[in-house]
């Protein structure tokens, strides 16, 4: 047999070896799913060319089973390429492959949308250039990073997509060498972009939440701090946990010490309070008393607020001094009481000018009355001592009608330079005439004082009552009585309460060591007619009298005094250069000089007299009838203007009454001079002050007459206005 004739049979190692053909097709490892140990399956002593048909078969049989698995293979591949596709089309992130050229092999939808939001952006094909400049290579770090170690991050990365539009996220980096079949492995990076805007804005919200949080919180501090209440919160156990400044400064105690006390250190009656947390939100506890750290008491107003969250309950006690509220409620009802004092003088004031006015009308009559009689009982001796004893109690009476006047009057005082010490000196001086020898007299020396600028008269009147009423007050027991001067600037308080002005006062004290007085006594001492002397030992005008002379000189009078120790009334004469103007002298009228005895008047003069008391109308008729003149008179004003306008060359003189109801004297005067410019008028008046001294001469009155007066001193004034 030729070798072309010779069958095929493995090499002999092969065979040695036991192998199977497709060993040799496929040397070096057994087909899939055959062992190595496979026999033929056709016996060796068969024919060589049935064993090869049956190798070829069983090799077919080896192939297609490779190729079940190949395809097999194939399609967990595809399945999985398709997995891959899907998964990195719909992460919702931004994701690009890149080369290491920068050139963007593979991008899903969302990075599209990110970095190419409109067809006229720049296409998305390098990577690279949307970096802004400021993180580029913050970017070309994390690339090296990334080749080196397989991954690298880069945090708020910020984007240029367009010039309007900006990205800001993290960049995530995974390198990755992919092999090639010719050549070295080339690198491509696998890059995903989180976007950080939401976060950011998230982030940013969150960062100004806590900024307002914290702006909140220290303005509520500064709120608590600066609040003029004190401010104190305590925990669910009566522990403080919040103290304020106005709390410490309250308390006198500071925040350090209090933190953690128990509330009952400060505020014992309100803990009892705390109980009704769990029935209401606030609550008023109204007045209670707190305590210092001293142990002093202090009147405060409470009110409390309940807090109910998670973390615990929180209650806050607000507590207001009362101290100030107080004083100021002692001040506002002294200065009430004060002000309805001054009303009620007023009032008084007022009645007593009245009374005078009238009071005096009557004694004018019973004084010129009892002149008449006089001269007719010249020779009844009896009917003469009578009389007298009805004048003397008539002048009397007219000293106390003035004494009213000097209460009730408004009128400026006649001001000039007073010597303090001096006017002190001539107060003691007569003081010590009645003072009894176990009653002392104390004259402080006061130096340095300037001039006060007032009426002496009126000034050592004053003194002299103040003085006689401690003497008066402390009886036959043994005392003392000191006088003294200083200057003195009264506080704010001071002056309002006794309705000054704030300014420098020279104030005359005078202290006694009577038996004192209690407050009902003290609010009814300048009352005129209230004493508490026994009935006939004083008419009640002395502090009355002192009353209106301070107040016509722009002063005040202050007493203090208590039952035991004595009291101390103090006078204060305003000293203030704004009241010079008030210390000129009022006008007075043209002096006359009067004759000591009178000339006989002619019969022909004619006198015209005026006044709504009848009682003196018919007096002045009999008095002016004895000295030989012609009298009319009149109790009805407008009756006298219409006599005069009959017959104005009928009278020659024309004495009218300053206060009649509805008719003022003035309002005569004007009318009179009106239908005779040339006849002489005279006012007469017992409330004569500086303002109608000045209307009357001004009006042109030529003289003034004051009621009640001496017989005599009215019918000199009369024939000399009738005789200039």
């Amino acid at each position: 047999m030729s070798s072309s004739e010779r069958p095929l049979s493995p090499p002999p190692s092969a065979i040695d070896d036991g192998l199977p053909l497709h060993a040799l097709l496929s040397p070096g490892a057994a087909p899939l799913g055959l062992s190595a140990d496979t026999l033929p399956l056709v016996p060796e002593d068969e024919d060589p060319l049935q064993a090869l048909v049956a190798e070829l078969r069983n090799y077919q049989h080896e192939l297609e089973l490779q190729n079940e698995v190949l395809n097999y293979s194939q399609a967990v591949a595809e399945s999985a390429s398709e997995r891959f596709e899907t998964l990195f089309a719909s992460i919702p992130l931004p994701l690009l492959v890149l080369d290491e050229f920068d050139m963007v092999v593979q991008a899903n939808a969302m990075a599209h949308r990110a970095f190419q939001p409109t067809e006229k952006d720049r296409l998305l094909v390098n990577f690279k250039p949307f970096v802004h400049e400021s993180d580029a290579q913050r970017v070309a770090m994390a690339f090296e990073q990334a080749k080196a170690t397989g991954r690298a991050e880069v945090h708020e990365v910020l984007f240029q997509i367009n010039d309007e539009y900006e990205l800001c996220g993290d960049l995530h980096i995974s390198g990755v060498a992919v092999h090639q079949q010719n050549g070295p492995a080339s690198w491509q990076y696998l890059c995903a972009v989180v976007n950080q805007g939401p976060l950011l804005a998230e982030r940013k919200t969150l960062q100004e939440r806590n900024q307002q949080l914290h702006t909140s919180e220290r303005r509520l501090e500064s709120v608590i701090n600066s609040s003029l209440d004190a401010i104190i919160c305590v925990d669910q156990r009566q522990r403080i946990t919040v103290f304020n400044p106005t709390a410490a400064a309250l308390f006198l105690c500071s925040p350090q010490d209090a933190l953690g006390s128990p509330l009952d250190r400060f505020l014992p009656d309100a803990t009892q309070a705390l109980a009704f947390a769990s029935l209401t939100t606030q609550a008023v506890l109204g007045e209670m008393t707190g305590m210092t750290v001293s142990g002093r008491e202090i009147p405060v107003e409470v009110s409390v607020s309940f807090e109910h969250h998670s973390s615990g309950d929180t209650t806050t006690i607000f507590a207001r001094d009362l101290t100030s509220r107080k004083r100021a409620d002692a001040q506002r009802n002294a200065l009430e009481t004060q002000l309805r004092e001054s009303h009620k003088m007023q009032a008084v004031g007022t009645m007593a000018g009245g009374i005078a006015h009238d009071f005096n009308n009557i004694v004018g009559a019973i004084l010129g009355n009892v002149e008449l009689a006089k001269a007719d009982s010249a020779d009844n001796p009896a009917a003469m001592e009578s009389l007298r004893e009805i004048e003397k109690a008539g002048r009397r009476a007219r000293d106390l009608v003035r004494q009213i006047l000097t209460f009730s009057r408004n009128d400026k005082p006649e001001r000039r330079p007073v010597q303090v010490q001096e006017v002190m000196s001539d107060t003691a001086r007569l003081l010590r005439v009645t003072l009894p020898p176990f009653i002392g007299l104390q004259l402080l020396e006061s130096n340095d004082l300037p001039p006060l600028m007032a009426d002496p008269t009126q000034v050592e009147q004053a003194l002299f009552n103040l003085c006689n009423n401690a003497m008066q007050a402390i009886g036959n027991q043994r005392g003392i009585i000191q006088m003294q001067a200083m200057r003195i600037a009264p506080d704010s308080y001071q002056c309002e309460r006794l309705g000054l002005p704030v300014a420098e006062y020279l104030a005359f004290i005078v202290q006694d060591s009577g038996p004192g007085m209690d407050a009902v006594t003290q609010r009814r001492i300048f009352e005129p007619f209230f004493t508490t002397k026994p009935v006939g030992q004083g008419t009640g005008l002395g502090l009355s009298v002192v009353h209106g002379v301070m107040r016509t000189h722009g002063g005040a009078v202050d007493v203090h005094s208590e039952l035991g120790q004595g009291s101390c009334f103090t006078l204060y004469f305003p000293l203030s250069d704004t009241h010079d103007a008030d210390f000129a002298e009022p006008i007075a009228a043209k002096p006359v000089a009067l004759p000591a005895e009178p000339p006989e008047p002619s019969g022909s003069r004619h006198v015209m007299y005026v006044d709504d008391d009848q009682a003196l109308v018919f007096l002045f008729q009999r008095l002016l009838r004895r000295r030989g003149y012609q009298v009319s008179g009149f109790t009805d004003p407008h009756e006298a203007m219409e006599a005069l306008q009959g017959a104005p060359s009928r009278y020659d003189l024309i004495v009218t009454d300053y206060n009649m109801p509805g008719f003022s004297g003035v309002d005569l005067l004007k009318q009179a001079l009106q239908i005779n410019p040339q006849l002489p008028i005279a006012l007469a008046s017992g409330y004569v002050t500086a303002e109608i001294e000045q209307a009357a001469i001004a009006a042109g009155a030529k003289a003034l007459i004051h009621k009640p007066n001496d017989v005599q001193d009215f019918c000199t004034t009369v024939h000399e206005l009738l005789n200039p």
